[in-house]
């Protein structure tokens, strides 16, 4: 099953936003314990795509693969926020896309082949810091295209 995420609304994009605070921060995608295709957060936007596995246990949909993590009934991707310092990534947060927060009719439709799955969400929370914990809609929007 292909995935696509698209971010937008970067923290360091925002007015006001504190350079200094921001001037290394990355955004990536967690590939097992590695955080890849990171990107600087005054970026204007950021797509990931992403190939993970589908199957049907039980009459529900289970996803897999190294980007997926959890348990069964609880998979989710993570985005991750780090500082970068030469070729150095200290994460300090997390944010968490949970398969289960996916409309099932949406998730269905991306398993049985009829498009890729789209989640599409803002970067930055209210505070204008980078969006951390768990990623709910309508903060993200999932969609099969």
């Amino acid at each position: 099953m292909r995935i696509r995420i698209e971010g937008t609304d970067l923290p360091g994009r925002r007015p006001g936003a504190d350079e200094l605070r921001l001037h290394n921060v990355h955004v990536g995608v967690q590939r097992k314990a590695d955080v890849v295709d990171r990107v600087r957060a005054d970026a204007p936007d950021v797509t990931w795509d992403l190939e993970v596995t589908s199957r049907e246990v039980d009459g529900l949909l289970d996803v897999g693969g190294p980007w997926v993590h959890g348990r069964p009934g609880a998979r989710f991707l993570y985005l991750s926020w780090g500082a970068v310092t030469g070729d150095e990534f200290a994460m300090f947060r997390r944010a968490k896309l949970m398969f289960g927060d996916i409309p099932t009719e949406v998730l269905r439709a991306a398993h049985d082949g009829a498009g890729t799955l789209h989640g599409r969400l803002g970067l930055t929370d209210a505070a204008g810091d980078p969006v951390c914990a768990r990623v709910r809609p309508p903060a993200i929007a999932w969609t099969v295209r």
